[in-house]
């Protein structure tokens, strides 16, 4: 059996704050589920599901600065309009636009909860 992810999770402090960042810079759906709170999150349509997604309540106050948990990195197709919309919606741009050659152009970023991700348009698309 291979290794693949099957699902990530996103800690948040404001719950309704991030869930809108998400659903205004990728388009994701959010589901609740659970305790109060709790998200599952659709990254993908039937076609094309994507990877299972959860989001909840941080246990523990972000704090201080420097790397905090897991890298994710989301497919785009278009890197400058994600951009945009990280800027529009709340979050920071802290690296890029920068090309991998070979792999494509990345831009990290910091979501409205302080989390470090990234959006790559990659050049061969991951398999999924």
């Amino acid at each position: 059996m291979p290794n693949n992810l099957a699902s990530f999770a996103i800690h948040v402090d404001d719950i309704d704050r991030a869930r809108a960042f998400y659903e205004a810079v990728f388009g994701w759906e959010f589901e609740p589920w659970g305790p109060p709170g709790f998200y599952l999150i659709h990254t993908g349509d039937e076609a094309s599901p994507g990877i299972q997604g959860l989001m909840h309540a941080r246990q523990e106050p972000l704090t201080g600065t420097g790397f905090k948990g897991a890298e994710i990195t989301i497919s785009v197709d278009d890197v400058d309009a994600v951009r945009a919309a990280v800027e529009a919606n709340g979050g920071t741009i802290t690296y890029g636009p920068g090309t991998i050659p070979t792999v494509g152009t990345l831009i990290r970023f910091l979501d409205t909860e302080g989390n470090d991700c990234g959006a790559m348009h990659y050049e061969t698309p991951p398999h999924t």
